[in-house]
């Protein structure tokens, strides 16, 4: 059936089926260089771009570069069933990729994929991928290219050809008729332009990050055996559960050996960890008291290295919050009175004996005076002593 299309009504895309070639000026080893094609077919005004893959994130930028060159919008979209493009495609339902509906909905347009092995729904497509193949790849099969940059500068410039080029049955050529009818239809572009992003679902690992490909990036905790969606764009890193964002982080352009954690992802434990060092501890015991800043300083001084005291200190800290910090330094007052080289087991039992003690023992002004009452001698507990009373 011939269809009759309105200026500024649709967008067809599809990736040519032929790559160009880039070579390794070093080792002379080739990869491809895929081109992505999208035409107005109504004008037939064509946009063509190499990338080095096919895989989402090239993908979306080829439509964010095509309605600028394009320098609007147009109302829908027809790709193919791809996976970048569509996840199903039945009788039944279309559900579409996700970051692809996110890009049609920043450019206020609408997917419509073609149906499944059903090329002809976009035709002009099609037929500009042909177009493609002879005026641009063929054209350019015999120059070597030794940079991706380099082999887009020539497909832009085959590409300004080929527009400019005269139909053989109309008057005009594909950019005459673009800026003649359909230039004043299509939609203006956005205000910014859209960053390509990326789902994905991992689960949370026990050390709680998720990777992006390159690096790790740290979730919360309480989110350890949970599956999250991923956002991934060029520069963000984005994990949402259950619609809530729950952590954001910068992406890393070059991949790290250390992942990327946030304090307050971790555990309480695992922070305390991380804050062990000498300052740290001989600041906290300058607040407890003197006798425990010279206990603490003996802990990390009697060692070789500094940390082979840490987990004394440690345990210090754990005294003090079971025990108060009046407590810790009388202990450790009494300690360094009696030794020089106080231990974690002494300074323990000594706190622990204070709570233990009997009020009377702790406070003599405490005791009670049983001046009134009934007291028995030990004659009377004896064995008989209670008759001879």
């Amino acid at each position: 059936m011939r269809i009759t299309h309105k200026p500024g009504d649709a967008m067809q895309v599809d990736w040519a089926g032929d790559p160009l070639y880039i070579t390794d000026s070093v080792t002379g080893e080739q990869w491809p260089a895929y081109i992505f094609v999208a035409v107005l077919p109504c004008s037939w005004y064509t946009y063509a771009e190499a990338c080095g893959d096919m895989k989402q994130e090239n993908w979306l930028l080829c439509h964010v570069h095509a309605f600028d060159y394009f320098g609007g919008v147009p109302r829908l979209l027809i790709p193919d069933n791809a996976k970048t493009a569509t996840i199903t495609n039945n009788r039944y339902e279309v559900v579409l990729n996700r970051s692809y509906q996110e890009l049609a909905e920043h450019y206020g347009t609408a997917i419509v994929p073609a149906r499944v092995r059903r090329p002809d729904d976009k035709a002009a497509a099609e037929g500009s991928v042909k177009y493609i193949s002879t005026w641009i790849t063929a054209a350019l099969r015999d120059r070597k290219f030794f940079a991706l940059d380099e082999a887009r500068c020539a497909v832009i410039e085959k590409l300004e050809e080929l527009n400019r080029r005269p139909f053989k049955k109309r008057a005009g050529c594909r950019f005459s008729a673009f800026e003649e009818e359909e230039r004043e239809f299509m939609r203006p572009l956005p205000a910014t332009p859209y960053e390509p992003s990326v789902w994905s679902h991992p689960k949370v690992s026990y050390d709680y990050l998720v990777s992006d490909g390159r690096n790790k990036y740290s979730v919360p905790y309480d989110l350890i055996g949970q599956t999250v969606d991923l956002r991934l764009t060029r520069n963000l890193v984005e994990v949402y559960y259950h619609g809530a964002r729950v952590a954001v982080h910068v992406r890393l352009a070059a991949a790290q050996r250390d992942p990327v954690v946030k304090p307050e992802h971790m555990p309480e434990a695992h922070r305390k960890y991380l804050g062990y060092n000498e300052h740290e501890f001989t600041t906290w015991a300058a607040g407890v008291g003197p006798k425990t800043l010279d206990v603490v300083r003996h802990f990390l001084t009697h060692g070789r290295e500094a940390e082979q005291g840490y987990k004394a200190c440690a345990s210090l800290t754990k005294l003090a919050n079971r025990y108060g910090t009046a407590r810790l330094e009388n202990a450790c007052a009494r300690v360094l009175d009696l030794s020089s080289a106080p231990t974690l087991r002494n300074i323990s039992a000594l706190c622990k004996a204070a709570t233990e003690r009997k009020p009377e023992e702790n406070d003599p002004g405490e005791r009670q005076d049983n001046r009134y009452g009934i007291t028995r001698g030990a004659s009377y507990y004896s064995r008989g002593g209670k008759h001879n009373a």
